[in-house]
């Protein structure tokens, strides 16, 4: 078992790489363009295969196709030689490499292709270049005939590659289209490790509102942070001499007394919560998930994950699957400590809770994907990758987290006992309930990543490349600061109303956030956006639901462990008979 666990995580760590040689070449060597995808510009995610509209290839022949990662199979990435002859350091003068007669059927495509706005992405040594099929002039329908591809250099390596356009022929069934290109080469200054630079939009990431955003909710977590302090400290300074004034009086006296306060639950405020295998689940997964999305952040801010395509999807899984320990022990610890006793179907269900969502909602878009003849569809033997990895990965890691869970942190140690009669919980306002402090618990987190999210937003649904993780970074951690302030003072709020069903109320004030982020990503479809069709809407929706629900869960998990810490603390802390 371990020799297969090995051999796995070795494929991962291969999934990784960036690319499969070295981008160097000597004078004269061959450099291939790769043709990638073709499909709508409002409609990122909806392509197609290049060759699926009536483009003629090349003559050269012989180039096997690129074998993608597991993440540019998930992604949808299809290359396919071009058939052009391009020679490092080697003008080509404009030629016609091939002629394609238009069939009626060709005609209808490409004219269908014009109308919306369809343009193709090529990839020349990783580079990623892009240009547009046609172009409408009222009732006239043209298309780009020759491709005059400009490369820079720097030593043996390519560091700069633009497409032009140009001959604009009317279409027209039965015509003859003559495709042609040219290359010309030119020795650039551009360092090797900054030719990905042209490619990032640094009027846009950093805007002075990216920045004010950033500013704005530090601001906001030293507000809350000291806010909470002073809040907490007085109020528990008062509640410690009220208890300790109590501790004093005789039982009569006592009895007499007006009681009231967290104190009077502490009979019950460490009840196992309700659904237990289901929360601790919840709780295991949002751990993991906590941990995985910060390491991929510092990956990200280090490694320059975005210059590779693919990478950042392939580095998930690989930090996923790496993580699942973190998952199995949280998970089983806390369902040893609530009580639980079957330990292995908790497990079970861990390991396959978050990755069978994201499963579910991939086969789901994918058969849509396959209806469409979509180049989005996720091929055969990575959907067995990804089973693969599943079954001997992550399952495996999760239950060795979870026996090391069980035996090492699933024993209770609450500081006060439980009563064998749960407490009868008394009438409050209705915005002490727990069911709207799980609703409205998460309005402040989301504004301290609204901003962030539309940043995030615009380079994934549009042509942005994300590059300034460090900011990410930040809002992360301003995003935990705040949902930890906002999360206790609700449970303190909570406890003082003598209603001690904080576990899953903490889990779901924070998670809530998570519903705000979907709700944001629905106005960012209508007014943001121009999407259009069946299946970028259905991909957008999809998609956002498994971003917003684990975003969800992971503040839930991080409201839930600051609440618990705090009330273990509050409740060690007084003098209970």
């Amino acid at each position: 078992m371990w020799n297969v666990i090995v051999i796995c995580l070795l494929i991962l760590a291969d999934f990784v790489v960036a690319d499969e040689h070295d981008h160097k070449y000597e004078e004269g060597e061959e450099v291939v363009l790769w043709m990638n995808t073709v499909g709508p510009y409002h409609n990122q995610q909806e392509t197609y295969k290049y060759f699926s509209l009536p483009f003629c290839k090349g003559p050269k022949q012989g180039i096997s196709h690129y074998h993608e990662t597991l993440g540019e199979n998930i992604l949808g990435v299809e290359l396919a030689f071009s058939g052009l002859d391009i020679k490092f350091k080697k003008n080509v003068a404009s030629t016609v490499y091939c002629k394609q007669q238009l069939t009626k059927k060709d005609y209808k495509m490409l004219v269908y292709a014009i109308k919306n706005h369809y343009w193709y992405q090529m990839y020349l040594d990783d580079l990623p270049i892009w240009a547009i099929v046609g172009e409408q002039n009222e009732k006239q329908f043209t298309v780009w005939t020759h491709r005059k591809i400009e490369i820079g250099y720097n030593g043996d390596n390519i560091v700069d590659v633009t497409v032009t356009t140009e001959k604009k022929v009317p279409l027209a069934e039965g015509a003859t289209l003559e495709m042609s290109y040219e290359v010309t080469w030119s020795e650039s200054s551009t360092a090797f490790k900054d030719r990905y630079d042209k490619y990032l939009d640094a009027s846009f990431f950093k805007h002075k509102i990216h920045w004010f955003s950033i500013f704005n909710s530090f601001m906001m977590v030293i507000f809350l942070v000291g806010l909470v302090a002073m809040i907490l400290m007085r109020t528990l300074r008062k509640d410690y001499q009220r208890y300790s004034k109590d501790d004093d009086l005789d039982d009569i006296e006592r009895d007499l007394g007006d009681e009231y306060g967290w104190k009077q639950i502490h009979g019950d405020v460490f009840r196992p919560s309700a659904h237990t295998l289901f929360f601790s689940t919840l709780v295991g997964t949002g751990c993991q998930l906590s941990c995985a999305a910060l390491i991929i952040i510092l990956l990200a801010v280090t490694e320059k994950l975005w210059t590779a395509r693919g990478s950042i999807l392939s580095t998930t899984i690989f930090v996923y699957a790496a993580t699942s320990p973190i998952g199995g022990y949280m998970g089983a610890a806390l369902y040893s400590q609530l009580g639980g006793r079957r330990w292995i179907r908790q497990s079970l269900v861990g390991a396959s809770f978050f990755p069978g969502i994201v499963c579910s909602n991939s086969f789901f878009i994918n058969f849509i994907a396959i209806s469409y003849h979509s180049a989005k569809a996720i091929p055969f033997t990575s959907m067995l990758a990804i089973a693969s990895i599943c079954l001997f990965i992550i399952l495996p890691l999760t239950m060795v987290g979870a026996v090391f869970g069980r035996n090492v942190s699933g024993t209770p140690k609450p500081p006060c006992r439980i009563n064998p009669v749960p407490r009868q919980i008394p009438e409050k306002k209705w915005f002490m309930e727990p069911s709207f402090i799980g609703f409205a618990g998460g309005i402040l987190p989301f504004g301290s990543v609204f901003i962030e999210m539309y940043f995030i937003f615009t380079s994934f649904w549009a042509y942005k490349i994300y590059y300034v993780y460090g900011f990410m970074l930040l809002v992360y951690l301003i995003l935990m600061a705040v949902t930890i302030c906002i999360t206790i003072v609700c449970i303190y709020f909570l406890l003082n109303s003598e209603d001690y069903r904080w576990q899953w109320t903490s889990f779901l004030s924070a998670a809530s956030t998570g519903f705000y982020i979907y709700l944001y990503a629905i106005y960012y479809f209508i007014f943001k956006t121009k999407m259009y069709g069946l299946f970028q809407t259905v991909f957008y929706f999809a998609n956002m639901f498994v971003f917003s629900f684990a975003f969800g869960i992971m503040c839930g998990t991080i409201g839930y462990i600051a609440c618990r810490i705090f009330i273990y603390k509050i409740y060690a802390t007084v003098k209970i008979d």
